[in-house]
């Protein structure tokens, strides 16, 4: 992996020599959320992707994003070459009128031995994945935390003996996720990403999804509809190509400097077209 180029993309530079603290893995965390950004417009390009995290850290490189396993995969291997005791986990990220379950639809973080004042047991949950989610880690202890717009939730899991469960906020795009803390191999995941990227069932499938998290709010763009979730709500929709790839570069630092003009061409009539169907 390319540390150094990866810290540049992050904006952090001189953390290749820092040694691993809660306040370092924090800034390194809201980088990530900030400047890259949860998307998964390879499946509407017609690029396939897999779920080994140097392959994701590249594709980070070169400007794009991803979902989940490409962010948290990529994310956890940085964390480790910086020293940090990262550990992946299997969880079920619950989706509005689904039940919760283990179900491997999402790439769970945590990392230890980190104490300080706000966490004294020094485990961490760390997730870059969960878009309109975290910004910054919280303390691997049941209780309730606030970031920006957002209240989250941190309690037993009530499916996973041993493990945990993550309230969302209300006005988050899903209900919640529970994890096991049992360790995990990228291998766990590789079918349950072949299904989430190719199966019409598949909410990536369905819809073009790109957000970017900061500290006063959420960014998100859903198709063609583009929403900012912060002090109020602001929320229109895009028109023409040109608005489309302006707001992507402009809003989510996805400039897609690795597709092509005909690439696009083609990606924008997908919008379209499915932004007309919704609409009927």
């Amino acid at each position: 992996m390319n540390i150094p180029g990866y810290l540049r993309r992050l904006g952090l530079p001189a953390f290749e020599h820092a040694p691993p603290s809660a306040g370092a893995l924090r800034a390194l965390h809201a980088a990530h959320v900030e400047r890259i950004a949860y998307e998964a417009l390879e499946i509407w390009l017609g690029r396939p992707t897999t779920v080994d995290p140097l392959e994701s850290a590249a594709r980070i490189l070169g400007g794009r994003g991803g979902y989940c396993y490409h962010l948290n995969g990529a994310f956890s291997e940085l964390l480790a070459k910086l020293g940090y005791a990262v550990t992946r986990h299997v969880g079920g990220a619950q989706m509005r009128g689904a039940e919760p379950g283990i179900i491997g639809n999402h790439l769970v973080l945590t990392v230890s031995g980190l104490p300080d004042e706000a966490n004294p047991g020094g485990v961490w949950l760390v997730d870059a994945g969960l878009g309109d989610g975290l910004h910054e880690p919280l303390p691997l202890v049941a209780g309730t935390y606030r970031q920006g717009p957002h209240e989250y939730g941190l309690r037993p899991s009530e499916v996973a003996p041993g493990g945990w469960r993550f309230d969302h906020d209300p006005a988050g795009s899903f209900l919640g996720m529970d994890f096991r803390l049992e360790p995990a191999e990228m291998a766990d995941f590789a079918a349950m990403h072949e299904h989430l990227s190719t199966s019409p069932e598949s909410g990536f499938v369905r819809t073009a999804v790109v957000q970017r998290r900061d500290a006063r709010g959420v960014d998100s763009l859903r198709g063609l509809v583009l929403s900012r979730l912060g002090v109020g709500a602001d929320r229109v929709t895009l028109e023409s190509s040109r608005d489309y790839f302006a707001a992507l570069a402009d809003v989510f630092a996805l400039p897609l400097d690795d597709v092509s003009g005909g690439e696009k061409e083609k990606l924008w009539s997908r919008l379209h077209t499915a932004h007309e169907a919704w609409l009927a």
